[in-house]
């Protein structure tokens, strides 16, 4: 009637750290950030409570509270001022998240800068990319990606995260790059990028909702297995440094398989409405929110990324060592 066996042996306080199989790290964890050129002081996102829409006096500040906190990369993201159907802030010279890199490099030099590549946030329609009557134009779309790339990487970023979905994107991004004189320039591709109802919050944070229909045509089905791993395999073929899955928490399986089938970092981002959910039941007495998101962060590593793209970032780094 002795067991065999005793697993309790190796989970007496005193011995557990020694076996800890999955461990979170400051320098895995990446901050997003919104700025705003209608911004005067940092407004608060109700949906997201604890994050900003920062104007672009405060990047200074926010770059030293960032590498304050342990943090070493953040995500950037902007408003314009203006929006049209060309999304020509995007790639301005004196562009929102141009403007961004420039004041945060001359801060905080060291602190890694991730520009997302997109056209959501600019155009008038809220679409991400040029239209040809209701619907996204592929490669027209490329060229503006393109220069979208060129502009953030001549701005100062360390690195260009294309989050469009569109077909050929890395591709076209990396030989853009290269003739502009950046190929030293890396590629973190969303690579395998979900039409996802956990964008809500984001929507509101970044004012990138759309005018008429939805980004199901480009972004990809949640049924689909076998299609997101061609997604980031495609990627990863056309020169992407870095693949991406994106939401986390709920595609945690995808992100397993996206790390079985590479040798690339992957990274994983848990987004806008992960992050509410686990706020709202923290703040009605629900759930032991601290607890609760160290532990979708350690999922998400556990399940395969090397990189962790969350709003969490500087409160979790503020709880590691």
């Amino acid at each position: 009637m002795y067991p065999q066996i005793r697993m309790r042996r190796l989970r007496q306080n005193i011995l557990q750290p020694m076996f800890r199989e999955t461990r979170l790290a400051k320098d895995e964890l990446i901050m997003p950030l919104f700025f705003d050129e209608n911004a005067v002081k940092p407004v608060p996102i109700a949906s997201m409570p604890g994050q900003f829409r920062y104007p672009l006096s405060c990047a200074e500040e926010v770059a030293e509270e960032m590498k304050a906190a342990g943090i070493r990369a953040v995500l950037l993201f902007g408003i314009p001022k203006c929006k049209d159907t060309e999304a020509s802030g995007a790639f301005a010279e004196n562009g929102v998240v141009q403007e961004a890199t420039r004041r945060i490099k001359a801060a905080v030099p060291d602190l890694v800068i991730i520009a997302d590549t997109c056209a959501c946030e600019y155009t008038s329609h809220g679409h991400c990319g040029i239209l040809c009557g209701k619907e996204l134009d592929n490669d027209a779309s490329l060229l503006l990606m393109e220069k979208i790339a060129v502009s953030q990487a001549a701005a100062g970023a360390d690195m260009i995260a294309p989050s469009c979905m569109l077909d050929g994107q890395v591709l076209a991004i990396r030989e853009a790059l290269d003739e502009a004189g950046f190929s030293n320039t890396p590629i973190m591709s969303y690579s395998t990028k979900f039409a996802s109802a956990l964008y809500g919050p984001f929507r509101e944070a970044a004012d990138s909702g759309f005018s008429f229909g939805d980004r199901t045509s480009y972004q990809m089905s949640p049924a689909n297995r076998r299609e997101a791993i061609r997604e980031s395999y495609l990627d990863e073929v056309e020169g992407a440094d870095i693949l991406m899955v994106k939401p986390a928490g709920f595609y945690l399986d995808i992100l397993r398989d996206v790390r079985e089938s590479t040798d690339l970092p992957v990274a994983a981002y848990q987004v806008s409405g992960e992050y509410a959910m686990i706020k709202a039941a923290g703040q009605n007495g629900w759930i032991d929110e601290k607890k609760i998101m160290m532990e979708s962060l350690l999922a998400i590593k556990r399940a395969g990324a090397d990189l962790i793209i969350t709003y969490f970032a500087k409160e979790a780094a503020e709880m590691l060592p």
